[in-house]
């Protein structure tokens, strides 16, 4: 008896069937049947499934001989399915990498459930992807089983059917089906949430649905979209022959009528000439099933009216929104021209010769090389006040106490950045900063490069979507100082940006705590074991894939495969953090204590100092981990592609820092045979420390301070030269 069976009906997709059959078969998880149900499709869906069932014996093929509906599509699919558990996949929808993996160890973990409810991401036609709005209700589920009214929150995920699996046995049992109709998933999804005893939720992303430009019935004009009453009045009908779940009446209530509000509120559902009588039809249907003594407010009010009162509803709220959206735009230009005035104001009065102005990663706190100078700076001249700019008040929420900081945007950022005598930043400073005569601005970058930067993406249009270059460059050309850690990095910046600024070869402040051994307190937050392995992983993002992300290692199998005594750390790309990524698997590996997921961790540096070995693809992270002088693995199974596609400095595969695996194989192998720690992977890394940590000497952010907010003499770091004595160097200009 297979784990899972998974029912595919399939009308008029053959464009998008094999990419839907492809990721269930090529899923890691092989035990489960796939029962594809021909709906009597007029393409060639038919054939293109018979083909997958002559080649693999996991595919099963009906063909029906009539157009039956998707609802009854996955009917007719049912008594042939064997499995443990029933999954209804739409046929133009696909699984993600490691879904049914996920799922398996899920339903294992709280011990076959009547019902798992899993995550989704949209993936629209155009290229995006955005996770589920609503994914907090799964991960805030628990970990344990549930009742809706145990957790209600679960109801108010969207209805349908394809994010959820069902125990065979539990959905027999209650003789469950799926009638006919448009809306066939609500009959059927709200008696199976309210008849189940066991919900499990899995807060990890499983399916992709297709948002198709056409094509998608319920996007579609037509009078089909009254079928929601009827279902409706099933589900109505269901909760009235079981007295025990009578107290799910106001909410189903509810529901009803906002649910068809929605409908009637987007205006490509219904044909104008329908809309008064599909309104009556809800209203009358909504009085008829509304319980005794249920009080009636918020947006179903409406219903209680009449349809010329509710259309005057919405042209007064139209206007409303409309009148807002013109207070907005006066509000704001008022706004900024005091604002403006308020800058002008303050760029008349002397530079302030001790502020300091810091900001990191867009404003995302106090981070990286600006975080190190900031810090040398306090030690060093407590007397120079360091003011952070933040780019909202949760940022500035997080910050220490002790911090002084401004909202952008805010006239204590105008007051501040037109008094300010320095500006220290690793990337380039808003378009409307003006950069008065006398001030200074250092940019400290972030990191060594690898991936191409600046005016040298002119020529990679795809790395470069969404960025405008001559933009960029007109905002360096506000650079004073550009600080460099190694002479390739002094080279590329003078290539990228052909600006007017002087390289200072001070090496990485943010490297300092590495070179100098600080402290590190990550094994101990974490609870990582004494005597454990720390492997941490850390990808960047791929320019060749809209979003940035793609899943290059299986993160439970090569935690599997590292074994005992091993911990596997994975920290993303920071401009990954907040997308589908972590949804993709990562956060539910982390809650379930396969890995740990440093991604939010402020600072890198505790990372780096916490791991034994990295993990890495072509970030820059490896340049700075270098200092620590421990193993780096490089993982380039892309290669080829990643540096089409983005353009590399040099060849990462060639003048790698340890061992390069081309596969998933070859790194699996380097760990189990103890190849990442030989003498040749030390070599290796001798030699790219010897070129790329050259002036990281563990000085770097006391030199900034010292040498470039102060004007002290200070000795720049010996540029070693095999074969040549080393020699202090002196400010290099570009």
């Amino acid at each position: 008896m297979p784990r899972f069976s998974l029912i595919v009906p399939c009308f008029k997709v053959q464009g998008f069937l094999r990419e839907c059959l492809d990721s269930v078969l090529g899923q890691s998880f092989g035990d489960f049947e796939l029962i594809a149900v021909d709906d009597r499709s007029p393409d060639g869906c038919g054939a293109i499934l018979d083909e997958y069932a002559e080649r693999d014996p996991r595919v099963k093929v009906l063909h029906l001989p009539e157009n039956v509906g998707l609802g009854r599509a996955r009917n007719a699919g049912m008594p042939e399915a064997t499995g443990d558990y029933l999954f209804f996949l739409d046929s133009d929808d696909t699984l993600t990498p490691g879904a049914l993996r996920a799922i398996a160890d899920r339903l294992a973990e709280t011990d076959a459930p009547d019902v798992l409810v899993f995550d989704y991401a949209r993936t629209y036609w155009w290229g995006g992807t955005r996770r589920n709005v609503l994914a907090e209700v799964l991960g805030e589920a628990g970990a344990g089983t549930f009742t809706v009214a145990e957790y209600p929150r679960i109801l108010d995920l969207l209805m349908v059917v394809w994010n959820k699996v069902y125990r065979r046995e539990f959905v027999a049992e209650h003789g469950f089906a799926f009638p006919p109709g448009y809306y066939e998933d609500t009959p059927w999804t709200f008696p199976v949430l309210l008849s189940a005893r066991r919900i499990a939720a899995l807060d990890r992303i499983c399916l992709n649905y297709r948002q198709r430009r056409q094509g998608n019935i319920l996007s579609t004009t037509s009078r089909k979209h009254f079928d929601i009453h009827d279902q409706y009045e099933r589900v109505f009908a269901f909760v009235a022959e079981r007295p025990e779940l009578a107290h799910w009446r106001p909410y189903l209530h509810r529901k009803m009528g906002e649910h068809c509000l929605d409908i009637l509120a987007k205006p490509d559902r219904l044909p104008p000439a329908d809309r008064a009588e599909f309104f009556r039809r809800t209203a009358e249907m909504f009085r008829r099933h509304r319980p005794e003594g249920t009080p009636v407010d918020g947006e179903t009010a409406v219903l209680t009216g009449s349809w010329t009162a509710y259309r005057l509803r919405r042209q007064a709220a139209r206007a409303g929104r409309e009148a807002a959206r013109r207070a907005d735009r006066t509000r704001r230009a008022a706004a900024a021209r005091a604002r403006t005035g308020w800058a002008g104001l303050h760029a008349h009065r002397p530079l302030d010769e001790n502020l300091v102005v810091y900001s990191a990663s867009s404003h995302r706190g106090v981070l990286g090389d600006p975080a190190a100078v900031y810090a040398a700076a306090r030690e060093v001249a407590p007397w120079l006040r360091g003011v952070w700019v933040v780019r909202d008040a949760e940022t500035a929420a997080r910050l220490p106490s002790d911090v002084e900081h401004v909202v952008v945007g805010s006239r204590r950022y105008l007051e501040v950045t037109a008094r300010a005598k320095f500006f220290v930043n690793d990337v380039n400073w808003p378009g409307a900063l003006a950069k008065r005569p006398g001030s200074v601005h250092i940019h400290t970058h972030q990191g060594t490069p690898l991936k191409y930067l600046g005016a040298d993406l002119l020529d990679k249009p795809g790395a470069r979507l969404g960025f405008d270059v001559p933009q960029m460059l007109r905002r360096a050309d506000r650079w004073d100082y550009s600080l460099v850690a190694n002479r390739h990095s002094e080279l590329v910046w003078e290539r990228a940006y052909p600006c007017h600024f002087t390289s200072v070869r001070t090496g990485s402040p943010r490297n300092d705590v590495l070179v100098n051994g600080g402290a590190c307190d990550f094994r101990e937050r974490h609870g990582i074991p004494d005597g454990h392995t720390v492997v941490l992983y850390a990808p960047t993002r791929r320019d060749y894939r809209r979003g940035g992300h793609v899943d290059r290692i299986d993160l439970a199998r090569f935690a599997a495969d590292l074994g005992e005594g091993h911990t596997l750390v994975v920290r993303l790309h920071p401009s990954l953090a907040n997308g589908p990524a972590r949804g993709m698997g990562l956060a539910e590996l982390a809650r379930r204590g396969i890995v740990i997921d440093a991604t939010d961790e402020p600072g890198a540096a505790d990372v780096l100092l916490a791991a034994d070995v990295l993990v890495s693809d072509y970030s820059s992270v490896m340049f700075d981990y270098a200092n620590l002088d421990r193993p780096i693995v490089v993982h380039a199974d892309d290669w080829p592609a990643f540096s089409a596609s983005r353009g590399a400095y040099l060849d990462i595969t060639a003048e790698a820092p340890g061992h390069v695996a081309h596969s998933y194989r070859e790194l699996a192998w380097l760990f189990a045979s103890g190849g990442w720690r030989d003498e040749e992977s030390a070599r290796l890394r001798a030699d790219f420390r010897e070129r790329y940590c050259e002036f990281d000497d563990g000085r770097a952010a006391e030199r900034v301070v010292r040498g470039l907010l102060l004007g002290e003499p200070m000795p720049w770091p010996a540029v070693r030269i095999p074969g040549q004595a080393s020699a202090p160097d002196a400010l290099t200009s570009a």
